[in-house]
């Protein structure tokens, strides 16, 4: 939306509502004219008796009516004796309430906010008020004027005015300097600014095109751009001279000489592997180079196996009343000798058996086991399946506060490590470079390590390709597990997955057993029986309630996408009713009754029990819940038990979910699973999608759309290239 498509709201502050320290989100009382108008948006340090001028859009609250969402802050400091006296006295700057903020304003009239700012000492003349006290008014005011300055610094620059907050939180008084001095300090991580916007500020301000700070913080941003967001470790170096030179414009052989100097300054790696001359991020190189030393330590490591070794298996058989295969036998006796061992396998060869087996195998000699995934989902089901508790990966490191670089970090590691003496980790294939890197380091020297997973499933959303590079690599124990047991190869599920895996079209015309496919080819056709699946025909004729099950798409966008089946599916199932809790956020209205999907990780977020008194932090992306409550401005959500409270601010890290990605739905397994299939980017549209979709179901798995589409998925095998030196770590020592 261009400022042309804003509407403009004016007037001075009455009131503040609400509003969170944190992120400058704030709820007003606007006087525009003598009517009492609500505003919403990111106003840090915004007072009563400041005169706004604001752009943005209105909306409606269920609860509070219509209110203006703003966008676009200007702020005007009170001028009149009537505004300052109503700023002064409103508790604005701590040390000054009604009573000394009349005597203020009879002492210096107009003039009472420059005193403060310029010289506060003055305000010693003033009864009460001593030199300890006036300095501290002094530097409260300061302090929001520094605030102001940075919002009207991003207001007249279009900046995200939220930024105000967490600048402040991370440079303190001298932010605005900073980020004038380096604007490319806004593409960071915490930050969150488009380069294209922090470019564009930086030429503004006199940043020319050569200048070495834009040309490194290019290469720096191309660099962590394509690791973060396409799954490298590192670019090989022509790659990332070639593409910055691209996005920035100007020659690669000034590019070249940057790029040195980075590597010279610690700020880029530089080392020939797997054949490239390859440029990490330190963080990456060292978390890849540590997993590849560690890794090799611990295959390197023999155990004494336990004595009669034969006989406990034998006692595992009995009392799980169960008889190993060959396949089986071999990954329980390496588990019982080896210090790192994979195990892998497709669906239905027993994969859970072998790690229940494990698992009573360490019990039996007295090992401390902790079960962990990659996802909350992941590992609910892991902790149903061996009937122990299971956590996720993030929740087994513990998360802390880091006072030196403001951020949160796994407080289990080398210095605090875990006290058990085994972990088993399920859905490896999801797990990225860094995760697995805190994870070893929070070892101890003696830990056994076992990793479960698929390696034919889609690879980790984050950095690297680790579980099947560590088994491509042959330097660590592993057992492939290829046998399909009988009773699972009755299931037309685990049947046609492996078909697709080795890219055989399944038999889409004979709809039987808990595999079917029902052909549509308009998208309007998908998405109405997509949701007559779910609203009536599974409730209906097979007792599956629509609760259990999940609706996924290769895509977000398009006709069959998430958007547009989410949008049918909530009509369908929850509707608006009157009394029933809304909130509007972006496209998107929040109903109580709604499944949602936390979607990005959030260490600091406070969870409690439902009906207990237990309480911990941290939510995760892909963590699955059901709005319960929509009351003022909160949103109340059950995950599985554990309630969550998302304040205004906070919606952004909520999605509806009735509808997921297949990639979103990684590590978690449902009852049903309809897959919608008939449009999409031919980058989703791949067998690796259509593979995970299938082995996300576990009694029944139907595909709407077109056959064709299904058999393009079929057919299309790419993968996309990761760069990644593990396994070539791993390969040549």
């Amino acid at each position: 939306m261009s400022d042309q498509d804003l509407e403009l709201l004016e007037g001075t502050v009455s009131s503040i509502i609400f509003q969170n320290e944190e992120n400058g989100y704030t709820i007003l009382r606007l006087d525009v004219r003598g009517e009492e108008v609500t505003a919403v948006g990111p106003m840090a340090g915004v007072a009563p008796g400041e005169y706004l001028s604001i752009r943005g859009r209105w909306t409606r609250h269920p609860t509070y009516g219509l209110q203006m969402k703003a966008e676009v802050v200007d702020r005007r400091l009170p001028q009149s004796m009537k505004e300052i006296f109503h700023y002064l006295s409103s508790g604005a700057i701590k040390g000054v309430g009604k009573t000394t903020a009349r005597l203020i304003i009879e002492e210096f009239g107009e003039n009472s906010l420059a005193v403060i700012e310029e010289d506060p000492e003055q305000l010693t003349k003033i009864k009460g008020i001593t030199k300890k006290r006036a300095r501290q008014i002094g530097e409260v005011f300061r302090q929001q004027m520094g605030t102001r300055r940075l919002m009207e610094f991003l207001s007249e620059h279009r900046l995200p005015l939220e930024l105000a907050a967490l600048l402040r939180r991370a440079y303190g008084d001298v932010a605005l300097e900073i980020v004038k001095a380096n604007p490319y300090l806004l593409v960071n991580e915490e930050f969150e600014v488009e380069f294209s916007q922090a470019d564009a500020l930086a030429l503004s301000l006199g940043v020319g095109r050569s200048d070495p700070l834009r040309l490194e913080a290019g290469l720096i941003f191309e660099l962590a751009h394509n690791n973060y967001s396409n799954g490298h470790t590192f670019l090989p170096r022509h790659k990332l001279v070639d593409a910055t030179s691209t996005l920035l414009q100007v020659s690669g052989e000034l590019l070249e000489d940057c790029l040195d100097t980075l590597v010279s300054r610690g700020e880029t790696e530089c080392e020939q592997v797997a054949g490239q001359e390859a440029v990490y991020l330190p963080a990456l190189y060292e978390a890849e180079t540590y997993i590849a030393q560690r890794i090799l330590e611990m295959s390197q490591a023999e155990l004494l196996p336990p004595e009669k070794l034969s006989g406990l298996i034998h006692r595992i058989e009995e009392e799980q009343c169960i008889s190993y295969a060959s396949q089986q036998r071999e990954a329980v006796e390496l588990a019982a000798s080896r210090q790192v061992m994979l195990l892998t396998g497709g669906p239905g060869t027993g994969k859970t058996t072998c790690l229940r087996g494990v698992l009573a195998l360490f019990e039996m000699i007295g090992l401390d086991t902790a079960l962990a995934a990659p996802t909350g989902r992941a590992a609910k089901r892991l902790g149903e399946l061996c009937n122990t508790d299971a956590s996720t990966i993030h929740r087994l490191l513990e998360t802390g506060f880091d006072p030196r670089s403001g951020k949160l970090i796994f407080t289990r590691n080398s210095y605090d490590p875990l006290k058990t003496d085994a972990v088993i980790v399920d859905e490896t294939s999801m797990v990225d470079v860094p995760l697995m890197a805190a994870l070893l380091d929070a070892l101890r020297d003696d830990c056994r390590l076992v990793l479960v997973g698929d390696p034919d499933q889609l690879p980790s959303v984050g950095p690297g390709s680790l579980f099947a590079d560590l088994i491509r690599s042959g330097a660590v124990p592993t057992v492939r597990l290829t046998e399909i047991f009988r009773q699972a190869a009755q299931s037309a599920i685990i049947r046609n997955a492996h078909l697709i895996n080795h890219g055989q079209l399944p038999d889409l015309r004979h709809n039987e057993g808990d595999f079917f496919c029902l052909a549509r080819r308009e998208p309007e056709s998908v998405v109405d029986t997509v949701v007559d699946l779910c609203r009536r025909r599974l409730p209906e004729r097979m007792g599956i309630p629509a609760d259990q099950i999940q609706v996924l798409s290769p895509t977000r966008r398009r006709g069959t996408g998430t958007r547009a089946l989410n949008q049918a599916l909530q009509q369908a199932l929850n509707p608006p009713l009157e009394g029933k809790g809304e909130r509007r956020f972006g496209d998107w209205v929040f109903r109580t009754g709604d499944r949602v999907m936390q979607v990005r990780n959030n260490y600091d977020i406070l969870w409690r029990e439902e009906g207990g008194t237990d309480a911990g932090m941290g939510m995760f992306n892909g963590d699955i819940g059901v709005i319960r409550s929509i009351e003022r401005e909160v949103i109340t959500v059950d995950f599985d038990g554990k309630i969550v409270e998302y304040s205004p601010d906070m919606l952004g890290e909520l999605e509806p979910a009735f509808a997921v990605t297949v990639h979103k739905a990684q590590g978690s397994e449902y009852r049903a699973v309809i897959l919608a299939a008939l449009e999409g980017a031919p980058m989703l549209m791949t067998r690796g999608v259509l593979y995970t979709a299938v082995t996300r179901a576990r009694e029944l798995f139907i595909v709407v759309g077109d056959p064709a589409a299904v058999a393009g998925m079929v057919a299309n095998n790419r993968q996309t290239r990761r760069y990644s030196g593990l396994r070539a770590r791993l390969t040549e020592k």
